[in-house]
């Protein structure tokens, strides 16, 4: 992991050769879900409630997965741009050295202008909890922190499957953000206002609503049935991150080399 840190540091020495560009496009981060928040809050502003869900209620499911994918976008955007190794040829130099490619992968790339949007993000949040009768305690702390930590990984995952398919296509496939952009829309709002397919397909085949939807319920105190199960949901969405790491290793194994 030092490998990653050192990574980390130098692209941010990096980035801030040119100041004003990096604080204008970290400016522009934060704005970008600002817009997408003024919409959520006029939408309530007129309906009052959708299927029973209060504004802060949303608002707080819309703030943990916007933390969640603004912190993937910065520290694993490496794999989001993996394309540009594969057809520079750069990713032949990734597999000499002795390091493990995935590190070196994930390190090649940083977006620290994303502290708009994960300012904007954290805004929110603060917000809806302050304006929610929630009973904390240590269980229910702990279970927003690993419905924020989990949503990472699930986000990076994604990243992952999409830069493995970059060894049998070249270019990314841009249908990859039907489950990280639009993933991430759909996942702002409550699950159970869609259809059920929908809320299926994005609990059991991509989990958002283990880290946002369900241990959501636990913490606003609307379970049905045991509450451990919904606030275990986290730790269970994070496993999704197992199978695309076994996913990447098998891309790897398999890559040919430009010309080979």
């Amino acid at each position: 992991m030092s490998l990653y840190f050192k990574y980390l540091l130098i692209l941010f020495k990096s980035q801030m050769q040119y100041r004003t560009s990096f604080w204008l496009l970290s400016i522009g981060q934060f704005f970008i879900p600002f817009s997408i928040f003024a919409g959520l809050y006029f939408l309530f502003e007129r309906f009052g409630q959708i299927k029973g869900w209060e504004f802060f209620e949303v608002a707080l499911c819309f703030a943990v997965i916007h933390m969640a994918f603004s912190l993937s976008e910065c520290f694993a955007r490496g794999f989001d741009t993996f394309s540009s190794l594969i057809i520079k040829g750069d990713f032949d130099r990734v597999l000499v050295r002795p390091r493990s490619t995935f590190l070196q992968v994930l390190g090649s790339k940083f977006e620290f202008t994303r502290i708009g949007r994960l300012l904007q993000s954290a805004i929110v949040l603060i917000w809806a909890l302050n304006n929610l009768p929630i009973e904390w305690s240590l269980i229910k702390a702990v279970t927003l922190f690993f419905m924020i930590f989990s949503g990472v990984l699930i986000f990076t995952g994604i990243y992952m499957l999409a830069a493995t398919m970059c060894f049998w296509t070249v270019q990314g496939l841009e249908i990859a953000n039907i489950f990280t952009d639009g993933g991430r829309e759909m996942a702002q709002y409550p699950l159970n206002i869609y259809q059920k397919w929908v809320a299926r397909f994005f609990t059991y085949v991509i989990p958002f609503g283990t880290v946002n939807y369900l241990p959501l319920l636990f913490i606003l105190g609307k379970t049905q049935g045991q509450a451990i199960y919904y606030m275990l949901t986290p730790l269970a969405g994070s496993l999704f991150i197992l199978p695309c790491f076994l996913v990447w290793l098998f891309g790897v194994r398999h890559y040919r080399s430009t010309g080979s």
